[in-house]
C-alpha cells in the first residue's frame, strides 16, 4: 500500500531558539486516520508547518504520496488540505465566497467551484449560512467552514490542527461523523487534538510527540496496551489513552 506521508529524520532548529524537532520519523498509510498527540510546544504544529510548506526544515526528508516536498513542492501541496488552529479567513466575506475563492488558488474554475462549495457547506451543516457574513458565525461554524475550505480542491490528504478546539460536545460529535465519512471515501486524515477521547474514538494509528521527539507510535490498540491498570490514580482516572499520554509525557522521555 502507498503511504500518504513519510517523514524521515526531520529536524528543525530555530535561530537563537530551541530545537523544535529532533530526528523525527513518521509514516502514515494512505487512507488512514492518524492522530498526532503531544503537549503544547511539543512540535506538532512545527511538523505540520514543514509538511505543508509553511515552515522551512533544518534537515530531513518529507514525501507526500511519494512526492518529495523539496523537489516538487507545488505538486505536494496540491494533494494536501490544511485546516489550521487559527481562524484565518476574512470575517467580512460570506462562507460561500470564502470557499470559492480558495478554489481559485488551485485554478479551479468558478463553474466547478460554486456547486462543489455549496455541496461542502451542505455536508458540513452550513448550507443556510452561505450568505451570512463570516464573523456572525459561531465558533463551531467557523471551524466547519475552515474544513470546507480545506477540502474544496479535493485533496487526498487532510491535515486538521486542533479542529474542534472550543467547539461544544454535540457539534464535535457531528464533526467526528463527517471526518469518519471522509476516511471511508479514501481521504487520509492527520489529526492533532488535545481532546484525547476524540483521538481514541477516531484514529487507527497514533504517535505521541514530546519535546520534539516521537516517544511512542503504533496502532491505537498498541498504544492503549501500554495502559497500566496498577498505576495509582490519585482518585481520578481518565480514559486509557489519557493515562498512557500522561505517563509518557510526564516521565521526561
Amino acid at each position: 500500500m502507498q503511504n500518504a506521508l513519510i517523514v524521515t529524520n526531520l529536524q528543525k532548529k530555530y535561530a537563537h531558539g530551541p530545537e523544535a524537532l529532533k530526528d523525527v520519523s513518521l509514516t502514515i498509510p494512505a487512507g488512514d486516520f492518524f492522530a498526532l498527540l503531544g503537549p503544547n510546544g511539543a512540535g506538532k504544529t512545527t511538523l505540520i508547518g514543514i509538511v505543508t510548506g509553511l515552515v522551512t526544515k533544518t534537515a530531513g526528508k518529507v514525501e507526500v504520496f511519494g512526492v518529495d516536498i523539496d523537489k516538487e513542492a507545488e505538486r505536494a501541496r496540491e494533494m494536501i488540505g490544511l485546516c489550521g488552529q487559527e481562524v484565518n479567513f476574512d470575517p467580512f466575506m460570506k462562507p460561500l465566497d470564502i470557499v470559492v475563492n480558495q478554489a481559485g488558488y488551485y485554478g479551479i474554475p468558478r463553474s466547478v467551484a460554486i456547486p462543489r462549495a455549496k455541496k461542502l457547506l451542505e455536508d458540513l451543516g452550513l448550507a443556510d449560512k452561505g450568505d451570512q457574513i463570516g464573523f456572525k458565525l459561531s465558533g463551531g461554524m467557523k471551524r466547519r467552514l475552515m474544513i470546507a475550505r480545506a477540502l474544496i480542491h479535493e485533496p487526498k490528504f487532510l491535515i486538521l490542527d486542533e479542529p474542534t478546539a472550543g467547539v461544544d460536545v454535540e457539534l464535535r460529535r457531528s464533526m467526528w461523523d463527517y471526518l469518519t465519512t471522509l476516511t471511508k471515501q479514501g481521504i487520509t486524515i492527520l489529526l492533532t487534538t488535545h481532546y484525547l477521547e476524540e483521538a481514541e474514538q477516531l484514529a487507527k494509528h497514533v504517535a505521541i510527540i514530546n519535546k520534539g521527539k516521537i516517544i511512542a507510535s503504533g496502532t491505537m490498540d498498541e498504544i492503549l496496551a501500554m495502559h497500566d491498570t496498577s498505576m495509582p490514580q490519585n482518585g481520578y482516572s481518565g480514559g486509557k489513552l489519557e493515562d498512557v499520554f500522561i505517563k509518557l509525557t510526564s516521565s521526561g522521555s
